[in-house]
């Protein structure tokens, strides 16, 4: 009897551990702390101990002054990525080195749990969280007041009739997997599109890859700039610098991205829509982002 009564009470705590992590509310990014220095020598330091933790760190670019993006993914985090349709949108996490106006060195980095439900990846990704707090701490999740549940991100849009995760934007259409890969390796190489490419993540037994690129101000358009979106909207004290690289995808003989009406949304949930600092004042990015990626991905734009 004493036996079952133990039985019981692991099912009930094991019931209630999953309930808990169900409501659990996530934000979109994770403070791993401050610290004194400048943004290069703290980058180098950042590298060192993701590398040390066991981390691929795939590549990394300075989108504007005071600012390092750094890309890292690992063996788990590419097999979780493997699992879904377009999970490989999470294939890498981001890392970021940023100069805040205390001119202390902001590390921050995605919070794999929220990317991980917001690309319906099927996992938590808890492992490569426990992983990146190891190597750099986790101060606190941040990027949104309240969060979000799991669920919510799953089925997440920023507002009526805006777009969701599934409503991918198909860039360009290729005769197969290895000339769209082909096909984006030298559009991005070109630099004819403004669009530079950071880094790629090959999934593995998978005809998928993920392209990390930087928007530059060398765009036809400057409102899909990285700078220009940025300036506008990542304004609080601790920067969601995080929210770049943008990433075009590349499954079987297509190339795509996320609208930016979602992409920019998933990082900024609690942006206004109206206002100085808001959507509002990057209303001119989702066309331009999308005409952007497109050349990027060396597809045709038309020019009327």
């Amino acid at each position: 009897m004493n036996t079952l009564k133990l039985i019981l009470a692991a099912m009930l705590s094991i019931m209630l551990l999953g309930t808990a992590q169900a409501d659990e509310k996530l934000k979109p990014f994770i403070l791993a702390g401050t610290q004194s220095g400048d943004v290069a020598s703290v980058a180098k330091t950042v590298e060192d101990k993701l590398k040390s933790a066991g981390f691929e760190v795939l590549g990394e670019y300075s989108p504007y002054a005071g600012t390092t993006i750094i890309g890292v993914t690992d063996d788990a985090l590419k097999e979780a990525a493997g699992k879904t349709d377009f999970g490989v949108f999470g294939a890498a996490m981001r890392v970021s080195v940023t100069k805040g106006k205390d001119n202390k060195i902001q590390v921050a980095y995605t919070n794999p749990a929220y990317l991980a439900a917001a690309y319906r990846m099927n996992v938590d990704l808890s492992g490569t969280a426990a992983k990146l707090k190891q190597a750099l701490g986790a101060q606190q999740a941040y990027g949104s007041a309240k969060g979000l549940k799991a669920a919510d991100l799953e089925d997440y849009h920023y507002k009526w009739l805006m777009p969701y995760f599934t409503d991918r934007l198909e860039l360009a259409k290729y005769n197969s997997y290895d000339q769209a890969v082909k096909g984006v390796e030298a559009a991005l190489a070109s630099g004819k599109s403004g669009v530079l490419k950071v880094y790629r993540v090959d999934i593995p037994g998978k005809e998928a890859s993920l392209f990390a690129v930087s928007i530059t101000d060398k765009v036809r358009d400057e409102c899909a700039g990285d700078a220009y979106i940025m300036e506008r909207i990542d304004f609080k004290d601790i920067k969601s610098s995080s929210h770049l690289a943008y990433e075009i995808v590349v499954k079987d003989n297509k190339a795509y991205a996320l609208p930016a009406e979602f992409r920019i949304a998933i990082s900024f949930p609690d942006l206004s829509m109206m206002g100085s600092n808001s959507f509002a004042s990057i209303m001119c990015a989702p066309s331009a982002i999308e005409a952007s990626l497109t050349r990027a991905a060396g597809g045709t734009v038309s020019e009327n």
